[in-house]
């Protein structure tokens, strides 16, 4: 699938429930999601990674819609590697600043 059409599934799935929850709401439920993906990870189970790889994805793309925020335009900062130092792979010195 594509970026832009994941934005639209997502958008056509669940934008109207977002706009009544609120940005502020949808974004705590975001950050919950980053949580969960931290305990996958830190249990190092495949499957529970994947699930909670996909749910903060869904999470992200509805945050990007409530914004109004192309999601694919977002993606193409990197199409040509660290939109800082411009090198596939990454040249900068200090990694904690990334990306």
């Amino acid at each position: 699938m594509e970026i832009k059409e994941f934005q639209e599934v997502i958008k056509r799935t669940y934008l109207e429930k977002d706009k009544r929850r609120g940005a502020a709401e949808t974004f705590r439920w975001f950050v919950e999601e980053v949580g969960e993906l931290a305990k996958a990870i830190r249990h190092g189970d495949p499957d529970e990674m994947l699930l909670e790889f996909s749910d903060v994805m869904a999470w992200l793309f509805s945050l990007a819609n409530i914004y109004g925020i192309d999601m694919e335009a977002a993606a193409s900062r990197y199409e040509k590697g660290c939109p800082k130092c411009g090198n596939i792979p990454c040249t900068c010195d200090n990694e904690r600043k990334h990306p």
